[in-house]
């Protein structure tokens, strides 16, 4: 389930001073197949040092494979992305995965996306396969940076709008940068997301929305989303970065607190099984990794969902959870490097 799979790096284009668009071409393209929304988790040892992070697809689904890295400030991988790659290059990565897209088909659909910074990049994905397959179908982008020189994909943005007239709308936000119209200067929060729905947006007339960006922005997106009639089911969130640190529930720091022994987990992995101990303070992945296990994960913030098993025995609590949906969590399904063991036992498996 964890295993990496070598890429290589064809081309490295910057969209801005801070960022590249990388295309890869996989020794192996079927496992590399992706649904439009998907994300990569790339594996690279820098300065001794195994670092894992995810980047969002940003092309279409039969365009190839490219990813989209921006540079982030202290961010190891993504500095040495911008950095360091050059075409030839190798790579390695997990195949896609993700969940921040909706079944295509045939019926004609309004699609709205707000997105933030480099969360443009699953949108961009999203936008350039559902305006091909869906070609009754209009997409709304709403594009929220601090300044025009921030604004990655621009050049590809404004050829969808050539090439889709009248089926693809780009609103771009600019925090600090003025506009001729005042709404398109600021933050996009809800009180943005009100007065464009009062003028630009026909909420009523909105099928499916998406949201990518940091968190404070999407909670305030999605409040306004709902504010406007739109149901749980029509919105879609990928979060880019959590701004809260996951502080453990009440009830696991008392168990921590006592800290009498630690818990017995039968953790399965690739049709393998094996019992390990949760010490005292330990998640599950941290547990499986110190017992040498090769478990997925990425983020470790409960932001990726590459980390997600199922508790079949045994009760387990998250301390952030940012990427499941209610549903799922009711099935048992949890992201394992959030989860602190609160039974004497639990069963967990990485294969459901």
């Amino acid at each position: 389930m964890a295993q990496f799979l070598p890429l290589t790096v064809t081309d490295v284009r910057p969209t801005t001073r801070e960022a590249v668009v990388v295309t890869l071409q996989p020794d192996d393209p079927e496992a590399f197949a992706f649904t439009q929304g998907q994300y990569l988790t790339f594996r690279q040892e820098i300065d001794g040092t195994e670092i894992r992070r995810s980047y969002s697809i940003c092309c279409g689904v039969g365009e190839g494979l490219q990813v989209g890295i921006k540079r982030v400030e202290g961010g190891a991988f993504s500095s040495w992305a911008n950095d360091n790659l050059k075409p030839g290059m190798r790579l390695e990565a997990m195949p896609p995965s993700g969940r921040f897209f909706v079944p295509l088909g045939d019926a004609p659909r309004h699609y709205l996306a707000f997105a933030g910074g480099s969360g443009i990049t699953p949108v961009l994905s999203l936008i350039r396969t559902t305006l091909a397959a869906e070609p009754q179908s209009r997409f709304t982008l709403v594009y929220a940076n601090r300044a025009a020189a921030t604004v990655m994909f621009r050049e590809e943005l404004e050829d969808l709008k050539n090439r889709h007239m009248g089926r693809f709308r780009v609103i771009h936000v600019l925090e600090h940068d003025g506009q001729e119209v005042p709404l398109f200067s600021g933050r996009v929060d809800g009180e943005k997301v009100a007065a464009l729905f009062g003028g630009l947006i026909e909420p009523e007339g909105v099928d499916v929305a998406f949201i990518c960006g940091p968190e404070p922005m999407m909670l305030a997106i999605s409040e306004a989303l709902r504010a406007a009639g739109l149901s749980e089911d029509q919105i879609r969130f990928e979060l880019f970065k959590s701004d809260q640190p996951g502080r453990l529930p009440q009830r696991v720091v008392a168990a921590l607190a006592e800290g009498a022994k630690g818990a017995e987990a039968k953790v399965t992995l690739d049709g393998v099984t094996r019992t390990l101990t949760v010490e005292p303070g330990q998640t599950v992945l941290e547990a499986g990794l110190a017992a040498s296990m090769e478990v997925p994960f990425s983020c470790r913030a409960g932001v990726c969902s590459t980390c997600r098993c199922r508790v079949l025995e045994g009760e387990v609590e998250m301390a952030a959870n940012y990427a499941l949906e209610d549903d799922e969590v009711a099935k048992g399904y949890v992201l394992s490097c959030q989860s602190h063991v609160i039974s004497e036992r639990v069963v967990v498996s990485y294969d459901e």
